[in-house]
């Protein structure tokens, strides 16, 4: 189990946004690249998976991962019911297959469009991802708008070729 260290806030409530402010914000962050993941679950709650740019490192020790998920995503009941996730991070031929991770398509249809194996906690692992980071989730905070994940990782599998995919000023671009 993670510890956890209290911070006290600047201010007991954050202050409304103003739409000029978001938008600054916004595009500050379009600014700022980010490997593109696949963050799927299986489990009670069904099966779902949604793409994501924020995914970062937290530990070595135990190892860990931070994940951020939208509440108002199609994988926020699913992720929340089953407490496990595999992250994908995606190779440069993967693009399409997170165009429907990360719209409106159907989850049949966003797994059909790759294949898949299931880790021992039971979450998809795509088979070519360049690495796939099986997790528990160990700790959830309020983000506002998402959910700020904790995820002990339980094994890691990894490819050793491939590009990465990232995000960059609105677009995919490789490295």
């Amino acid at each position: 189990m993670l510890a956890t260290k209290t911070i006290a806030p600047v201010a007991a409530t954050p202050e409304a946004t103003s739409p000029e402010k978001s938008a600054t914000y916004r595009n500050g962050m379009a600014r700022l690249a980010a490997a593109v993941t696949i963050v799927t679950t299986d489990g009670p709650g069904g099966r779902a998976g949604f793409a994501a740019t924020a995914v970062t490192s937290v530990s070595d020790n135990p190892p860990t991962l931070l994940v951020c998920l939208n509440k108002g995503s199609s994988a926020y009941p699913a992720v929340s019911a089953n407490g496990f996730v595999t992250v994908n991070a995606l190779s440069a031929e993967h693009e399409p297959v997170s165009r429907l991770f990360g719209g409106k398509t159907p989850v049949e249809e966003r797994f059909a469009a790759a294949t898949w194996e299931t880790t021992p906690s039971g979450t998809p692992r795509l088979v070519d991802a360049l690495v796939s980071f099986e997790c528990r989730i160990t700790e959830v905070h309020d983000g506002s708008t998402h959910d700020v994940l904790f995820c002990e990782v339980l094994d890691v599998t990894t490819r050793e070729d491939g590009e990465a995919l990232v995000y960059f000023d609105r677009g995919y671009r490789t490295v």
